[in-house]
């Protein structure tokens, strides 16, 4: 979503140099001390899990989990409870309909063309007589869902994810992570779409935007709370399956290797030769 322009841009300058000086200030003091040569077990350790800025991500850990606890799960309860699964499944599905064009513009930069012409297929069938979205059709017809950001078109350009880090608001991420998530929002439409000082843009803009919190939240509920209940340390466990989560999604865009006609075209390579 577009932000109006403040009044006075001469004032609004110093503010930010200096939460920007202080951020770093912080990241440079919460930096973990790489261990010496001399103990090769705790420098493979930390080498491992690639988290020179534990201390920081931990602070941010816990202020998330506290935002969380506090605000977004209790929301994500009452969402649950008011509304039935069937009708929270439709939402989600609208939700990920509306995100189509940033994953079909990150299947064309990532060079799939069977996958974006799946993503196409898929908006035409579920935007239609899927009610916009409501009812994932095209699954059943053969079109699965598959993941698609800009940190993904990075990782299979080669750039490297990083370190770990745990941002305020958006939880577990790294370097390439984050800034594909910026590439993302600016890929939206929705966030040029319209005058930025239209009210009523900037309230369905900022409705998708809890909705998908929410929906989100709500998904992650059980498994979420089992982790906490259970892991002995939360934010290594969350670490962990992030990054297994985040390398299984890479190598399964790497391996999609499909370069044939779909199975709706009558003249498919996979037909056999007359």
């Amino acid at each position: 979503m577009r932000s109006v322009r403040p009044t006075r841009p001469p004032r609004a300058g110093a503010p930010r140099r200096l939460f920007c000086l202080l951020a770093l200030g912080v990241l440079l003091a919460g930096c973990a001390t790489k261990p010496p040569a001399s103990d090769p077990d705790a420098l493979a350790d930390y080498e491992q899990t690639n988290d020179p800025l534990e201390p920081t991500n931990r602070v941010f850990y816990a202020i998330n989990n506290g935002l969380d606890t506090v605000i977004l799960r209790p929301l994500a309860l009452g969402y649950r409870y008011a509304v039935p699964e069937p009708v929270r499944n439709g939402i989600h599905n609208m939700l990920s309909n509306l995100g189509t064009p940033v994953q079909l513009a990150n299947d064309m930069m990532e060079g799939k063309p069977r996958r974006a012409g799946d993503t196409v297929m898929r908006f035409v069938i579920n935007t239609t007589v899927g009610v916009v979205g409501f009812f994932d059709v095209a699954t059943k017809w053969g079109y699965p869902n598959h993941d698609a950001d800009f940190g993904m078109t990075l990782a299979s350009w080669g750039v490297p994810e990083g370190p770990f880090l745990f941002l305020p608001i958006l939880g577990p991420s790294d370097p390439r992570d984050a800034a594909g998530f910026g590439v993302d929002i600016a890929l939206d439409p929705f966030t040029w779409v319209g005058n930025p000082r239209d009210s009523t843009i900037t309230a369905l803009n900022w409705t998708r935007f809890g909705l998908n919190a929410i929906d989100t939240r709500e998904r992650v509920e059980d498994s979420l709370q089992s982790i906490k209940k259970t892991a002995l340390d939360p934010y290594a466990t969350f670490r962990s399956l992030y990054r297994q989560h985040r390398h299984a999604q890479i190598e399964q865009l790497l391996n999609d290797k499909r370069a044939t006609a779909p199975a709706w075209d009558l003249q498919s390579t996979d037909q056999p030769a007359k």
